[in-house]
């Protein structure tokens, strides 16, 4: 199945009460619904709501700099799509997990469930965890190094892959009659053994509706676009101009066909944090009133964290200090040059910096009325720059119920996206094909 190619693809990446650092001290939110699953499971309704093809949760496994001056994030991502799960019918469901700090056994093991819950829903972020602060609470010295994580990276992926193929379709028998729960013939063992790990499987779940999750990536190095262009159906990614989209899109897709892949069978999605109101004036006002209520202790706290640099003493009003090279960083790459790059061409200073990244971490930010934001979408998505949009409303719910109600109806009325959803599985509605199996020809060992 192949979408038309009039239509986009939208998907909500939902963040506490909105991806502005400073969103849970606004008047428009209510810091509080982050300890609450009710807030993400309205959030999952409003995107449905707006036939949106799926939700998205990202993930970080250590506190960092923001437990003094930014809401913190409370629950595991799997487990909270389950809560939304129940109480939608249709969107999708994207969790983040890391392949440095799980073991792919248990993780395929909770991706299908989520699949199974979910109705064929399921999606996963795959991400190597670039902090430092995350390694220590897994008993590391230091991160792996980057080369390191993204070889890591790779097996887990094929050891998750054929996890997911463990139980072919049509094995789980359930025949009352003779007593015959699973056929033996159609689940498979792996014994897998490399470098990084020994499973013997098969997975103890059963192939579930989709037979394994929709495969998400959001790095932008060398080594991330490398790997998307070998295993993603969809990539987030940060672009700030649309010829630094165009220039991305052209990258990516043309890494493709080296893995038998057409461009079809990815999907590039560019953050975008809109800013939305009645006239433009207007909404440049409210993009201003939650960058007044930024802190900079957190926002340089975040930056070093960034650039690896520690400016927390830097002066505001000075430009950046000398930045190492790209090929010295081992944390996230590809955010790093995004960061540097955005400081010189403009040539910023600090605090005009921490303004700028306020609301979606280097995400393109946009404030306008509904139709500025369609033609945005639009101009983006007919100039090659996107196959569709990852929509990071920087306060929440209004801004995902403004974006629902304002600009999604724009872009119905231009044909640019569905008025129903026409297909029941989160693959469906990216217009994937469905997963084959590579034990259906009989080619692995017998569970027994």
């Amino acid at each position: 199945m192949v979408d038309t190619p009039k239509q986009l693809h939208l998907n909500a990446f939902l963040m506490g009460v909105g991806h502005h650092e400073a969103a849970w001290r606004h008047p428009r939110t209510d810091a509080a619904r982050v300890h609450s699953a009710a807030h993400f499971q309205e959030l999952g309704r409003i995107a449905e709501r707006g036939r949106l093809d799926s939700v998205f949760f990202a993930d970080g496994l250590a506190v960092g700099p923001r437990i003094k001056h930014n809401a913190q994030a409370v629950f595991e991502p799997v487990t909270l799509l389950s809560a939304i799960a129940a109480a939608t019918e249709h969107v999708g469901l994207i969790a983040t997990a890391s392949t440095t700090y799980s073991d792919p056994y248990s993780l395929a093991r909770k991706f299908t469930s989520l699949d199974h819950i979910s109705g064929g829903r399921a999606g996963w972020n795959i991400v190597t965890s670039a902090g430092a602060d995350e390694a220590a609470n897994f008993g590391l010295a230091d991160r792996p190094l980057h080369r390191d994580r993204y070889a890591r990276a790779q097996e887990f992926l094929e050891v998750a892959l054929a996890l997911w193929d463990s139980w072919e379709e049509g094995a789980l028998t359930l025949d009352v009659e003779s007593g015959v729960y699973a056929d033996p013939n159609r689940v498979h063992t792996l014994e897998h053994e490399s470098e990084h790990f020994r499973v013997r499987g098969p997975l103890n779940s059963p192939r579930s509706p989709q037979g394994r999750p929709l495969l998400v990536q959001a790095g932008s190095s060398e080594d991330g676009k490398e790997f998307a262009a070998r295993y993603a159906e969809a990539v987030f990614t940060a672009q700030r101009t649309l010829d630094q989209g165009r220039a991305f899109y052209r990258d990516l897709k043309g890494r493709l066909g080296r893995y038998g892949r057409a461009e079809h069978e990815l999907k590039v999605l560019p953050g975008i944090v809109p800013f939305i109101a009645d006239t433009e004036a207007e909404a440049k006002e409210l993009e201003q009133s939650f960058t007044d209520l930024i802190s900079p202790e957190y926002s340089l706290r975040q930056l070093s964290t960034m650039l690896g640099v520690d400016l927390t003493a830097h002066a505001l009003d000075a430009p950046l200090p000398p930045l190492p090279p790209l090929d010295a960083i081992e944390g996230n790459k590809s955010r790093y040059a995004l960061v540097k790059d955005l400081a010189s061409s403009e040539s910023l200073t600090v605090r005009q910096l921490i303004g700028k990244l306020g609301g979606g971490r280097g995400h393109r930010t946009f404030a306008g009325t509904p139709e500025q934001v369609a033609d945005e979408l639009t101009t983006w998505f007919a100039e090659g720059a996107a196959d569709g949009f990852n929509i990071m409303p920087p306060y929440l719910p209004g801004g995902l119920d403004d974006f629902v109600d304002r600009v999604v109806p724009i872009l119905q009325d231009r044909g640019l996206f569905r008025r129903e959803y026409t297909a029941s599985t989160l693959r469906g509605h990216y217009g994937l094909d469905d997963v084959g199996n590579r034990f259906a020809q009989g080619t692995a060992h017998r569970a027994g």
